[in-house]
């Protein structure tokens, strides 16, 4: 079986979130690339040095500048000439692009897997994740979307794959970029960090927020993160939510500081190596999924942490 993994990019680095698609692509057969943008050669030579790549197809011509699925889904269309299925991280971009190019294919597209059981099975999680379920696709072609935690990462350097250029499909004309407001952070990105410190509502207000997680983040060289509760409330963006709607993380340490554990917030954390939460509620959900739980107040418990960090 080939299969063809759309690299995620920004026009000049490879996506941390690529490696691990890759990983899982692999266990599929041959794994090509594509990467789609502009001016981005350099990225499709450092995409051809991912161990396990055989060819990089580049699609460089500015209707692809910020990867719209309205133009990149029909050129993906027409390398599935060649493929048995696509692949794609089940991120923002990912999860845009994946379901038009099953569409187009008229597929059924098999999202967030986190296992390959065969050829043509897959798991996944369903129910926010308190239940996996295993699927089989009976569909000629596969269209598959990958969450990054459940898989290893590919070696970035070491490959040996080759970069073939390819011609742009017609542009769509359907949608426009207008712009993009990225959060600017000198912390570790939250899905890639290896520490993450989360919290929830119980810290009141976004002043309390950033008095209680802050300095503990700090500490750890950490990244921060929230409960849906507490975005909503604007105690943070919306760039920090961890969970189902949010996003998925599998850190070696997780701190759940003042969060209860719905099920949906457990969704994006709860794969993570170590889980320690501190809620003075000791029925709260968190502590079902915690390797360390510490019930306590968390105004006098976050500081003397802190403090002996």
């Amino acid at each position: 079986m080939k299969t063809l993994v759309l690299v995620e990019h920004d026009n000049s680095e490879v996506a941390d979130a690529t490696l691990a698609t890759v990983t899982a692509a692999s266990k599929l057969g041959d794994v090509d690339l594509l990467v789609a943008g502009a001016d981005c050669k350099g990225v499709a030579d450092a995409a051809a040095k991912i161990v396990g790549v055989g060819t990089v197809y580049c699609a460089d011509d500015a209707a692809y500048k910020d990867m719209l699925a309205e133009n990149v889904a029909p050129l993906v269309v027409k390398l599935m000439d060649g493929h048995d299925a696509f692949v794609a991280p089940a991120t923002t971009t990912g999860k845009n692009i994946a379901p038009r190019v099953a569409a187009l294919l008229d597929v059924m597209q098999v999202s967030d897997i986190l296992s390959v059981e065969g050829d043509k099975t897959f798991t996944r999680p369903i129910y926010a994740g308190n239940a996996i379920a295993t699927v089989e696709s009976t569909d000629d072609k596969l269209v598959l979307t990958v969450r990054g935690t459940a898989f290893d990462k590919a070696e970035p350097e070491g490959g040996s794959g080759t970069v073939e250029s390819v011609d742009a499909a017609e542009a769509a004309g359907t949608s426009e970029f207008v712009n993009r407001e990225l959060a600017k952070s000198d912390r570790p990105e939250l899905t890639s960090a290896s520490v993450v410190v989360s919290g929830g509502r119980a810290l009141k207000d976004a002043e309390t927020f950033e008095e209680f997680i802050t300095p503990l983040a700090d500490k750890l060289g950490a990244a921060i993160g929230a409960s849906r509760a507490a975005v909503d409330a604007g105690y943070v963006p919306n760039d920090y939510q961890v969970g189902q709607t949010g996003k998925i993380v599998a850190p070696e340490a997780y701190f759940a500081i003042g969060i209860s554990g719905a099920i949906q917030h457990l969704a994006g954390m709860k794969d993570s190596k170590v889980i320690v939460a501190i809620n003075k509620d000791e029925d709260a959900p968190i502590f079902q999924v915690a390797d360390i739980g510490l019930v306590a107040d968390l105004f006098k418990a976050v500081p003397e942490l802190t403090e002996k960090l």
